[in-house]
């Protein structure tokens, strides 16, 4: 089995608006590019910030310029019109834990991606909102970041732990911090033994400024060794980028003794054995 859940149906952009995207015929756009590549478990997982319900959690300025759509339309399409399993991207906002829980808690999905893109008001991927250009330190925005990590998946709201370590997106082209990184990694350490959260390999790193898979080797170790299982996605926004850098990911995994995936229905998580590209 080979799975791919971090998959959103359209770009990245504010004017991606649902009409165009969520139709049966873009749909099976991505069914065929996944069949293509043998994943044979599909899923989809938009992000809550595309969501106008989404406000009610966090008024922050990227959130307004995207949250236009509404959740449950997305869900009765993602349900009747489609056999992919149905998702959401939900991001991490301390304080506002019982926010997202409620928003969570109304539909039945199939499995909750967690993650952390802002840092308070800063974004780790984003110019415009660019955390580098605010004056704080790679220690400091590591530390947070990592300490945020563990409360996240202390919550138990979610199912898969995003790209979990995003922090790294641009590489060295951003401040980076010196020395060993597993200082940060064991601040999120007790909250994911903790919960047992499904630890995503994912391939979108390949694709940003710094150029590797997201988690590093070191922190992916140190989550196997807690007992936590892996999910395999690609984050992609296209169907061009279904299953992109599997090869790399999946040699990876082979090196680190990884033999199983975590796939999920209805919030029920099973392993099943690793298989093979077609």
């Amino acid at each position: 089995m080979l799975t791919d859940y971090h998959v959103h149906l359209r770009p990245d952009t504010a004017d991606a608006v649902p009409e165009r995207y969520f139709t049966a015929a873009n749909a099976e756009r991505y069914r065929e590019a996944a069949t293509e590549r043998g994943i044979g478990e599909l899923g989809v997982s938009e992000h809550i910030y595309r969501f106008s319900e989404a406000l009610s959690i966090w008024d922050n300025g990227l959130w307004r310029e995207f949250a236009h759509d509404d959740v449950d339309a997305y869900c009765a399409f993602v349900r009747e019109e489609t056999d992919l399993r149905l998702g959401i991207e939900a991001d991490f906002v301390p304080g506002r834990e019982d926010r997202v829980a409620s928003f969570l808690e109304a539909r039945e999905w199939d499995y909750v991606v967690g993650s952390i893109h802002f840092v308070g008001e800063g974004a780790l991927d984003h110019e415009d909102y660019d955390i580098w250009g605010m004056g704080q330190g790679p220690e400091k925005v590591w530390t947070t970041y990592f300490a945020w990590l563990g409360e996240l998946a202390r919550t138990g709201m979610y199912d898969i732990l995003a790209h979990p370590d995003l922090v790294k997106h641009w590489g060295r082209r951003r401040p980076f911090p010196d020395g060993d990184l597993r200082r940060f990694y064991e601040l999120a350490m007790d909250g994911i033994a903790e919960s047992q959260i499904a630890i995503e390999v994912s391939t979108a790193g390949l694709r940003k400024p710094v150029g590797e898979l997201y988690p590093s080797a070191a922190f992916l170790e140190m989550c196997l060794d807690a007992g936590c299982p892996v999910a395999l996605s690609s984050d992609a926004h296209t169907p061009e980028q279904l299953g992109f850098g599997y090869e790399q990911a999946l040699a990876y995994l082979a090196d680190l003794g990884v033999s199983e995936l975590a796939t999920f229905d209805r919030r029920e998580r099973r392993l099943e054995p690793i298989g093979a590209l077609a």
